[in-house]
């Protein structure tokens, strides 16, 4: 479970960004308007000639499509990981090149290696 509103809002934005195109049309262009623009469920159901509730129940409906995509596909955590790598490769570049450390380079590069 995420921890506060912040991380379900950086999750759903990473979701949008590997699966939203999956989404048709309105559903794209609302959950955009919510988790891109920052829109309030008001805001957007004003815009879209529609009640609050039935787009609370939209967004809830394409954050389980795009959870769904994510368990099945695992783009985000992969991301997610691909990026801890290199920032640890650049982490270590930064600091020193013992010989040890040039061997930890070598290890996460296979490991991203492997992961594409």
């Amino acid at each position: 479970m995420l921890d506060n509103a912040a991380d379900k809002i950086v999750r759903q934005a990473f979701l949008f960004d590997f699966y939203g195109e999956l989404l048709n049309e309105h559903q794209r262009s609302v959950y955009e308007a919510f988790v891109g623009d920052n829109l309030s469920l008001s805001e957007i159901a004003q815009e879209n000639g529609v009640s609050r509730q039935s787009v609370h129940d939209l967004i809830k409906r394409c954050d389980g499509i795009l959870e769904q995509y994510e368990s099945k596909l695992h783009l985000v955590e992969k991301f997610q990981i691909m990026k801890q790598y290199i920032m640890r490769i650049q982490q270590i570049t930064l600091n020193s090149k013992t010989s040890n450390e040039l061997d930890e380079i070598r290890e996460i590069c296979e490991r991203i290696l492997l992961e594409l």
